[in-house]
């Protein structure tokens, strides 16, 4: 009869994978969570909470607006043109990302869907692709840079999904 017991290199070389291969996923998760975090938060204008999902130098590149740093970010949520959105109803809809994780750092990309109030009913307002760069920190994990642009036509857009997949930068 052959021996199939594990040495204990062999245990430890399987241990060792399988930690990995969580820590891949708790990671994947973190940063999903992260992202999919960012509409309600945006949404119930919880201006603070909204730019503390970004690095203290982070940057967010909207098509219609640059945002370097959390204090931009927060005046973002706070003006009266985003709070005019909240006052009559409005919903940032995030699909589930498409995260790459190496050590560190972190990209995603996806898609994303402006609906607002209007007195006919709900409308979109927009659809967005996104490419998240994020890295870990004391803090955890945290956006570095974000550049979204709308789906209207423009190459610039579809290739911004391509780049995330393929893991290179915006």
């Amino acid at each position: 009869m052959a021996d199939t017991a594990m040495t204990g290199t062999d245990a430890e070389r399987r241990l060792a994978r399988l930690e990995e291969r969580v820590r891949m996923l708790e990671d994947e998760r973190e940063v999903t969570r992260l992202i999919l975090s960012y509409g309600p938060l945006v949404d119930s204008g919880s201006a603070d909470e909204v730019a503390e999902l970004w690095e203290p130098d982070g940057v967010y590149d909207v098509d219609e607006l640059l945002m370097r740093g959390r204090k931009q970010i927060a005046a973002m949520v706070r003006s009266d043109a985003h709070q005019g959105w909240i006052a009559g109803g409005c919903a940032h809809f995030n699909g589930a990302p498409h995260v790459t994780v190496s050590g560190d750092e972190a990209t995603a990309i996806g898609y994303s869907l402006m609906v607002v109030n209007r007195p006919e009913g709900f409308t979109l307002r927009r659809a967005t692709a996104h490419h998240w760069t994020l890295r870990r920190g004391p803090e955890g994990w945290r956006v570095v840079n974000r550049t979204a642009r709308v789906l209207d036509g423009r190459p610039e857009s579809p290739r911004l999904l391509a780049d995330g997949v393929a893991g290179r930068p915006a």
